[in-house]
């Protein structure tokens, strides 16, 4: 039997108010946790189908450092597994979103597309290309 379930990046983000508008109104993610005091909340789960991503803001002096910025081969900071990549970015396009990579067959062998939030974090949306 399994033992693990699921895992959640966990992203700093410089407004969680920001961030989270993002996720749902671009991204069709909706709120599944937001707190703790829901007038001046912190920290937050958003999340579509099977996945959730954590959003928290620390301090203003504690900034987000998405992965490209520090290295330029670490292109993403999530990758989403998408049954239908091609049918997300049709979605996606429909909302107007701003792609970072367009739907493509890459070079690792996968096919999909990335997103940058709010944040600057890149999220691949793909999955491994059919032979």
């Amino acid at each position: 039997m399994a033992n693990l379930n699921f895992i959640w990046p966990f992203f700093i983000v410089e407004n969680l108010k920001v961030s989270v508008a993002f996720y749902v109104d671009k991204l069709g993610f909706e709120v599944r946790f937001i707190g703790p005091d829901k007038e001046d909340p912190f920290w937050a789960i958003v999340g579509r189908d099977n996945i959730s991503i954590m959003l928290k803001a620390i301090t203003r002096d504690i900034k987000p450092i998405p992965n490209h910025t520090r290295h330029e081969w670490a292109r993403w900071d999530a990758y989403i597994s998408a049954n239908d990549p091609d049918a997300l970015y049709k979605e996606y396009s429909a909302k107007g979103i701003a792609f970072r990579q367009p739907l493509k067959d890459d070079n690792d062998g996968l096919r999909g597309f990335e997103v940058e939030d709010a944040d600057g974090y890149v999220l691949f949306f793909g999955r491994p290309k059919a032979d």
